[in-house]
C-alpha cells in the first residue's frame, strides 16, 4: 500500500509560525520546553535491539542532524517520531505529545519525508497534492496558492500532469517534499532529504532548509553525507548499534575527540570503538539557548 509522506487522516489543519549563520546559537527563554524529547526510547525484535535507550531534546529552531552507518538505528528512531513503529519502551513526544498515542494530533505539526516515498502510480502529481493538501483541511484554492511557488522553486511544476509511476526517484523525492511542508508545520523530519537529488535541486533543499530554520521551524533530518551535516546543522547526534553514541555541537564533539578534527573524522572515532565518546550536555540541547508507513528489525 502506498505510504505519502505527508499526514493522512487529517480533519483540521495545525500549524505555528534564526539565524542565518547556522552554527552561532541564539538565545531563547529558559522555561520553553523543547519540542522534540526522546527518553529512553527503545525498539526491539524480539532479541534484536533496533534502538536502545536513545535520549535526546531538540529545541524549537534547531537544524538538527542524526548520522549513523547503515543499520544503525537512525530509521527506526524516525518511524517512533512518526507514530509508524510503537516503542517497546521509552517515550517520544513532540510539542507535549506522545508521538505514538497522540500519532495523529503529531502530524498536524510535522513534515514527514521518507527516504523511499511512494504514491499511487496512476495518480498524477497533481491529484497527489490535491489528496494531501485536502487530508489537512485546505480547500482546492487554498491548495493550489501553497503547491505553485513550491513546484516552481523546486522546478516540478511542468510534470504536476504526468502520472507518478513516470516520476524519476529525484521527481518523487521533489514531490513528497512539497506535501511534507504543504502545510507549513512546525517540524520538519526528513530521512535522507538530498538521495536521489540532483546537485541543483540539492542546493535548492538546502536553502529552503536554512529558510525554515530561520523563519523559527524546526530541522530534525537523518543523512549519511557528513560534510552535509557539518556545513548546515547546529548540533549533531551520532547513532552506533542502535545507541546514541554522541550528541553536540561540533566544536562540543571535537573537544571529545581532537581539536580541529573533522565531522569525518568525529564519526570514523565514534563509531570505530566499542565505547562511545560521551555525548556533549548528555544528549539535551543547551539550556536557555537555542542555535539559531513500514517496519522491518533492520534500522538505518
Amino acid at each position: 500500500m502506498p505510504v505519502f509522506p505527508a499526514a493522512l487522516h487529517l480533519t483540521k489543519r495545525g500549524r505555528s509560525p534564526i539565524n542565518p549563520n547556522m552554527n552561532e546559537p541564539i538565545a531563547e527563554a529558559a522555561h520553553v520546553p523543547p519540542l522534540v524529547e526522546i527518553r529512553g526510547l527503545t525498539k526491539q525484535y524480539g532479541e534484536f535491539v533496533a534502538a536502545s535507550d536513545i535520549r535526546l531534546s531538540v529545541p524549537r529552531g534547531e537544524l538538527f542532524a542524526l548520522l549513523g552507518p547503515n543499520g544503525a538505528g537512525k530509521t527506526t528512531t524516525i518511524r517512533m517520531l512518526m507514530g509508524i513503529l510503537k516503542p517497546t519502551s521509552g517515550s517520544a513526544q513532540i510539542d507535549g505529545l506522545d508521538c505514538f498515542a497522540d500519532r495523529v494530533e503529531v502530524k498536524r505539526r510535522v513534515g514527514y519525508l521518507p527516504d523511499e516515498p511512494i504514491f499511487y502510480d496512476h495518480l498524477r502529481g497533481r491529484e497527489i497534492l490535491r489528496f494531501v493538501g485536502e487530508m489537512h483541511g485546505f480547500d482546492a484554492r487554498e491548495i493550489d496558492a501553497r503547491a505553485k511557488p513550491l513546484l516552481e522553486r523546486f522546478e516540478l511544476a511542468d510534470a504536476t500532469e504526468e502520472y507518478a509511476v513516470n516520476y524519476s526517484k529525484g521527481m518523487k523525492k521533489k514531490l513528497a517534499l512539497i506535501c511534507a511542508v504543504l502545510h507549513d508545520p512546525l517540524l520538519l523530519i526528513f530521512d535522507e532529504p538530498t538521495n536521489g537529488l540532483d546537485p541543483y535541486a540539492t542546493r535548492t533543499l538546502h536553502e529552503f532548509v536554512r529558510e525554515k530554520v530561520a523563519a523559527g521551524k524546526t530541522v530534525f533530518f537523518s543523512t549519511h553525507l557528513l560534510d552535509q551535516a557539518e556545513k548546515l546543522c547546529h548540533r549533531i547526534g551520532i547513532v552506533y548499534k542502535g545507541r546514541m553514541a554522541a550528541v553536540g555541537t561540533l566544536a562540543e564533539l571535537r573537544a571529545k575527540v581532537a581539536q580541529n578534527s573533522s565531522l569525518e573524522e568525529i564519526f570514523f572515532s565514534v563509531t570505530s570503538e566499542s565505547a562511545a565518546i560521551p555525548s556533549a550536555a548528555p544528549a539535551q540541547a543547551p539550556s536557555g539557548a537555542k542555535p539559531v508507513p513500514g517496519a522491518g528489525p533492520a534500522g538505518n
